[in-house]
């Protein structure tokens, strides 16, 4: 069972460095959204479009230690990744064409 953002009010990771490639800023931008809003899901487990294969792998990672990944839409309705690397020193945002 998925851990909902209502349950939880703490962070479960840390999110180490924060980065954003130019795609992402640019969506943002456009959206009129902050990265703050996309990384406050993420970081309390709130996996936004991941498909069901994927929230469970999060869930799993979170504990065990390896990569967490998100799918969020803006406003607009563009898709925006977010993801945390195992070693929890980095996340990024982006677009699923810039991976």
């Amino acid at each position: 069972m998925s851990v909902t953002q209502s349950q939880i009010k703490q962070p479960l990771f840390a999110l180490g460095r924060l980065v954003a490639t130019p795609g992402a800023l640019e969506l943002l931008t456009r959206s009129e959204q902050t990265p703050l809003e996309f990384l406050a899901r993420h970081s309390r487990g709130d996996w936004g479009e991941c498909c069901a294969e994927d929230a469970t792998e999060n869930d799993f990672s979170v504990k065990a230690g390896f990569r967490i990944f998100s799918v969020y839409r803006t406003r607009n309705g563009e898709k925006l990744w977010v993801i945390t690397e195992a070693d929890r020193s980095v996340t990024t945002l982006l677009l699923p064409s810039e991976y």
